[in-house]
């Protein structure tokens, strides 16, 4: 009863859906409300930025979207499927299928290729030889960087560097590509050029979330969630005023 199925979802089933989510910590004799009620849907292609201040609830947000912790109460479901309450291993696989991350800091292996940082992911699902090399280049060149394939870490910049970690993301094709504060790490025209990417990704019909505390981040999706004290406080398209 714990183990995944399948996911088999329409068109119309949302990649994710969050319903009446709380999370409780304890500390010490105190309880921690992160989260308070939170209810939300992301459908397939849409790109979303969920925005906060430090401690309005937005980390551990993305933490239960991201399968990395489990809601004290409330449902959700990524493509139809309720997930909160699998076993650890159970989420652990749907994570890996169904879901890309980035984060901050780049987390690439120090004397290690751009081409077999990527190929990594592969390589725990089981994908391995010239299939993965294939799926790795495509990843590489569809972030920019056909060119650099041989490349390490200390070979590439700032911005490069987080493009194989978007390729790494993208390589297993995920349902949901999650950034966590992906441009914390990066000056403002690397930023730009990183988000121009998110952009031409979301075009290509890609599902993006993106956790940001930066407003000017957050305006580039087509959605923003605005998260205070554990709870949603505003949900609104940014396509409004072009409309």
């Amino acid at each position: 009863m714990n183990e995944p199925m399948p996911l088999q979802s329409t068109s119309s089933t949302p990649v994710i859906a969050l319903d009446s989510v709380t999370k409780t910590y304890q500390m010490g004799e105190v309880a921690v409300h992160a989260l308070r009620g939170v209810s939300l849907t992301v459908q397939r292609g849409e790109y979303v930025a969920i925005i906060g201040a430090s401690g309005s609830g937005k980390s551990t947000l993305m933490n239960i979207i991201g399968l990395l912790d489990r809601p004290t109460h409330g449902s959700y479901r990524i493509r139809g499927q309720e997930v909160s309450r699998l076993s650890k291993s159970a989420q652990a696989d749907i994570r890996n299928r169904e879901i890309g991350f980035v984060f901050q800091r780049f987390n690439l292996l120090p004397r290690t290729s751009a081409q077999a940082q990527v190929e990594l992911p592969l390589f725990y699902a089981g994908v391995t030889g010239a299939k993965a090399k294939r799926r790795a280049v495509e990843a590489l060149t569809r972030v920019g960087l056909a060119q650099r394939l041989d490349h390490r870490p200390d070979q590439l910049s700032g911005g490069q560097q987080q493009r194989v970690a978007i390729a790494r993301a993208l390589v297993t094709q995920p349902s949901l590509l999650l950034a966590d504060e992906p441009t914390g790490a990066l000056d403002s025209k690397t930023t730009a050029e990183i988000l121009d990417l998110f952009d031409a990704l979301h075009a290509q019909g890609l599902t993006l979330v993106v956790v940001t505390h930066e407003h000017a981040v957050a305006a580039r999706a087509a959605r923003v969630i605005t998260i205070s004290d554990g709870t949603v406080v505003s949900d609104a398209s940014t396509r409004q005023k072009e409309e």
